[in-house]
């Protein structure tokens, strides 16, 4: 289970780092939030945080917290931070996909570099391109075997 882990966590994280290396559009793919998704995606994929509702719609969710924060509300750290980060939650709990790293995806809409601002609502398309690579990863390392079952539900 553990090389598993580690095969997957690094093969997903790899593709995020190489998708930003091999497209450098200024944009930042590999958010600091995608290592806890990993963990969760790779070491517990059995938890209702790792299914596809929760993983994509947690991410989904937070990143429009944070971009609207910012953008709408205002750009000053306090109360942008806080205020991103438990509009997030908020927004997970009541469309049922809490999902933990999406409390730091939110945060990043807020501190990221200017390139993540500079992105508005376009900070989506890196958001769910990495989450998108990171599932595609968890898909194969927990299927690839006849004992593997990721995902355990969709809905």
């Amino acid at each position: 289970m553990i090389l598993v882990t580690f095969i997957g966590a690094f093969t997903g994280m790899s593709l995020v780092a190489l998708l930003e290396t091999l497209y450098p559009t200024g944009w930042m793919l590999t958010l600091g939030s995608f290592g806890a998704t990993a963990v969760l995606l790779y070491a517990i994929p059995g938890s209702a945080l790792a299914q596809p509702r929760n993983l994509f719609g947690g991410h989904l969710v937070s990143a429009i917290a944070g971009i609207f924060v910012y953008h709408s509300i205002t750009p000053e750290l306090l109360p942008a931070a806080p205020l991103a980060v438990a509009l997030a939650i908020a927004l997970m709990q009541l469309t049922r996909t809490l999902h933990p790293p999406g409390g730091a995806t939110a945060l990043i809409a807020v501190i990221g570099p200017q390139s993540v601002h500079d992105l508005g609502w376009g900070y989506l398309v890196p958001v769910m391109a990495g989450v998108t690579l990171l599932f595609l990863v968890a898909l194969l390392v927990h299927n690839i075997n006849e004992r593997g079952s990721y995902p355990h539900y969709w809905g």
